[in-house]
């Protein structure tokens, strides 16, 4: 058995190493097993992803929801998971604390603090206030029996204006507060990627699916250390669910069984060892 100890230890070679790496984002429990089994050296969550499994949209799952999946993740699996916390489910900086300690229990060995404040109308939390949500993060990752990665986000490109001035800020601010990685979702050029990784010191992360039409190895080249993909996989599952749901509906078509995964090889990944048995298009 991995200990959490262990995952950490992974978890900041990873970080420390040469060159660049992926981190895709499983949104349940099957999809972060089948990732794993495809050789991936660690996993983040996906907050719009869990959502989707749960018939919601993006924000609306509670704090208990979201442990109990990253406690269901972290037993299936036996490399580091860092999680996806949004704003760490409250406003102040001892609420963002005692969410880092909560989540440290579910066996997750990173996760993020973002300063989206979850209100449309007041998109990003004040520039103080944002920078005490981080330093309040890092002194309670600091606590724990084990090296627990911190991501810190800064959300305005995403969720309010594309200012990437302030962003760059923000970001060289949660780096002195003490942020392992640092993280801005939506950088959308590998011009913006050079720019906002020659302004920090410590590891980024990049979000892969606004530069789809590079590598992992393009956007590293950029300075990115890792590379995530967000939401981006569960709404490719989604989206191939709602193609070959609208086909059948429409047409009545089954010609989207050509594309499916057999049961052999998810079986194989899986362990089960029952392809062979089983119609191979099942």
């Amino acid at each position: 058995m991995v200990t959490q100890a262990e995952k950490a230890a992974a978890f900041e070679e990873l970080h420390s190493r040469a060159g660049v790496f992926a981190i895709p984002n499983p949104w349940d429990v099957g999809s972060a097993c089948l990732l794993e089994a495809l050789g991936f050296e660690c996993l983040a969550t996906t907050s719009s992803g869990f959502a989707q499994t749960l018939g919601r949209t993006d924000g609306a799952v509670s704090l208990e929801e979201k442990f109990r999946h990253c406690s269901e993740l972290c037993a299936a699996t036996t490399i580091p998971i860092s999680a996806d916390l949004e704003n760490c489910f409250g406003d102040s900086p001892e609420s963002v604390a005692s969410c880092i300690e909560r989540f440290a229990e579910s066996g997750v060995v990173g996760g993020s603090v973002e300063d989206f404040t979850g209100d449309e109308n007041h998109p990003i939390y004040d520039f103080t206030l944002a920078v005490e949500r981080v330093s309040a993060a890092v002194e309670a990752a600091a606590k724990l029996p084990f090296k627990f990665m911190l991501t810190a986000r800064a959300e305005n490109l995403l969720r309010s204006t594309r200012d990437i001035d302030d962003t760059i800020k923000r970001l060289q601010a949660y780096e002195t507060a003490g942020a392992d990685v640092l993280y801005a979702p939506l950088l959308i050029s590998l011009n913006e990627v050079r720019l906002v990784s020659s302004s920090v010191n410590k590891p980024i992360n990049v979000l892969g699916t606004p530069l789809h039409e590079y590598s992992v190895n393009d956007i590293g080249s950029a300075g990115a250390k890792r590379v995530s993909t967000g939401g981006g996989l569960a709404r490719l599952v989604a989206g191939t669910l709602l193609g070959a749901g609208a086909s059948l509906r429409d047409k009545g078509s089954l010609a989207w069984v050509a594309d499916i995964a057999s049961v052999a090889d998810i079986d194989k990944l899986l362990g089960n060892g029952r392809g062979s048995e089983i119609d191979q298009t099942m």
